[in-house]
């Protein structure tokens, strides 16, 4: 029986696994490749694995840690953080990466995605999209972490950044993010519907049941989570955890 993916979201900093809350309040989790043996154990679907502070440092996720990852997991897996050149992009898949992540420089030098996608394939560049609303409600698309606002309409950026060859979506509430009260269904709807490439649900989950309406109501194509992933009970112990299949082939049935 088909059912969506359903994606482990490990940010990275200062080599470490932490958890963030609206971008922000940044708690530290532990070793990334304890996390990623783990579910690799569990039999993730996959991995999204994002280094949060590399574009700030003007630096591209560190490649050794990606090879660290590609002898470790058996599931497939995708990096971000500061990619902005080809070779880089070619250096990591050769790490072991399956997919690469861009999200500010895509903002900085939109044709680079084209140029990108022309070059390793659409299958391979994913464009991360952060939002937020304005003063007076409007969503806009941010850099940087969530750190710089660009003015740009999350809908029309989804639409041209399928028009240059990207071929997936992360969307990311960033007032959702680690609050643990389920997804931004109205926005993830929205972009779902504007363009034909999968999008992937990321930001609020809190639960398993928050990801169903994600998938049924607002139309994802996947759904990403950390807090889910990384807590356990009201008081937020760290523990690194992923469903079994049956439970997940039983929640989307």
């Amino acid at each position: 029986m088909f059912r969506p993916r359903v994606i482990p979201l490990l940010l990275l900093k200062n080599k470490g696994l932490v958890k963030s809350v609206k971008f922000k309040d940044y708690t530290y989790i532990g070793d990334p490749i304890n996390a990623v043996k783990i579910f690799n154990d569990r039999r993730a679907d996959e991995l999204l694995l994002l280094d949060i502070i590399a574009t700030k440092e003007g630096r591209c996720i560190d490649l050794d840690f990606v090879r660290q990852v590609g002898d470790e997991a058996n599931m497939p897996f995708a990096v971000g953080g500061g990619i902005r050149r080809l070779d880089e992009i070619r250096n990591l898949i050769k790490a072991g990466a399956e997919k690469v992540v861009i999200n500010s420089f895509a903002i900085k030098e939109p044709h680079f995605i084209k140029t990108a996608s022309e070059e390793f394939g659409s299958s391979t560049i994913v464009v991360s999209i952060d939002i937020k609303k304005k003063f007076l409600g409007k969503q806009q698309v941010y850099a940087e972490a969530g750190s710089r606002p660009t003015g740009l309409d999350p809908v029309a950026w989804a639409q041209q950044m399928e028009a240059f060859g990207a071929g997936e979506l992360i969307v990311t509430s960033i007032e959702h993010d680690g609050m643990m009260r389920g997804y931004d269904l109205k926005l993830i709807r929205e972009l779902s519907a504007a363009v034909r490439i999968p999008v992937v649900a990321a930001g609020g989950a809190g639960c398993l049941a928050d990801l169903k309406p994600a998938i049924q109501s607002a139309h994802a194509s996947a759904v990403a989570a950390g807090s889910l992933f990384v807590y356990h009970g009201p008081r937020k112990a760290v523990l690194v955890n992923y469903p079994n299949p049956e439970a997940l082939v039983t929640l989307f049935s």
